[in-house]
């Protein structure tokens, strides 16, 4: 059994990774051998939840062969509810364990039992740190304590990384969208790259642009990135019944969409596999003409920080919009000029 100087030293050597220049994958493999090695197991992977691909995503591992399957998208979302109540998840047989997916593969692959514990950014889960031992083991409260504090440190890690990409990745998109706005009076263009960029800059599962159609008071679709066409003719979306606040001119999250009075389409929603909705306005000359729609295939909590970007990115699409609107008008004015001034052609 590991001592609680094998816990320490371990967990230091790791804080010195963290405070040197050392990568993000640097980081993370050495938490996921610091697993084994210090807890004696068979092997660790750490995951990140990938919403795109629809499951966990192993970004380091030790011990496990490369076939080996990791769990789907449905798994995931109950392993969160699970590890939100508990701060862990300990499978004693996890080939005979019921709570456990792909069970023949983890008897395939010598595991036995198998402890779990979340990795979060502030309070956001975003992935989890597994360990896996060949015999069956009941973990003591150390144990579990110390795999939490490796597991903390991967999301340390994660964290400095997406904000050092982030901001990378979110003034190339600044830079993008202000580059079509300026170069492009193709609005529908412009809006749809804008949702593909979005949604893969904020790593969620789709985006959607909709715009406010006063004479019926309903919000028309204009670009979307990543829902189906199923979901999407789903039927008319009512301004005041859907998320109607971002619509006054402020951000709004709607955590679960499941349970959110403010939600139309619950059922479709559920279907859709949507479960929190980031929604905030798009404005022309203050004046909100629309909203943006992030859609989240887990439970999340977006950042304030996360908030701004989009809503300045939702900006950049008012202006294109807008850009558009003075461009026709324009356009009309100068057909009216030509045909007026043909019709005094005379004159000349």
């Amino acid at each position: 059994m590991p001592k609680q100087s094998d816990y320490f030293k371990a967990i230091a050597k790791v804080s010195r990774a963290l405070g040197t220049a050392a990568g993000r994958d640097e980081i993370l493999r050495l938490i996921v051998q610091s697993a084994v090695e210090t807890m004696e197991a068979k092997a660790a992977c750490l995951f990140l939840l990938d919403e795109a691909q629809g499951m966990y995503v192993p970004v380091a591992q030790k011990g496990l062969s490369k076939g080996y399957t990791h769990a789907g998208l449905k798994h995931v979302k109950t392993q969160i509810a699970e590890l939100m109540k508990k701060g862990y998840i300990h499978y004693r047989d996890a080939a005979t364990d019921p709570r456990s997916e792909n069970r023949g593969q983890k008897k395939a692959e010598g595991i036995v039992s198998v402890l779990v514990v979340p990795v979060r950014v502030s309070d956001r889960f975003i992935g989890t740190l597994a360990l896996y031992t060949a015999e069956a083991r009941d973990f003591s409260k150390p144990e579990i304590e110390f795999l939490t504090v490796l597991a903390e440190q991967g999301g340390m890690a994660i964290e400095h990384a997406r904000l050092v990409e982030g901001m990378r990745k979110n003034a190339q998109i600044f830079l993008d969208v202000a580059t079509d706005v300026i170069s492009s009076l193709d609005v529908k263009e412009i809006l749809q790259t804008l949702t593909c960029s979005v949604a893969e800059a904020m790593g969620v599962k789709a985006v959607s642009i909709r715009l406010l159609d006063e004479a019926d008071n309903t919000l028309k679709l204009v670009a979307s990135c990543g829902l189906s066409d199923k979901y999407l003719k789903k039927g008319p979306i009512s301004a005041e019944k859907s998320i109607a606040e971002a619509l006054k001119g402020k951000p709004v999250v709607v955590r679960d969409a499941a349970t959110d009075k403010g939600v139309q389409y619950k059922d479709e929603k559920k279907e859709e596999g949507i479960v929190t909705i980031l929604s905030v306005p798009i404005k022309s000359k203050e004046k909100v003409i629309g909203v943006m729609r992030l859609y989240s295939g887990v439970p999340r909590e977006f950042t304030d920080g996360e908030i701004t970007v989009v809503t300045a990115l939702a900006y950049q699409g008012g202006i294109a919009i807008q850009n558009a609107g003075m461009y026709l008008m324009l356009k009309s004015d100068m057909k009216e000029l030509k045909d007026e001034i043909w019709s005094h052609r005379s004159w000349f």
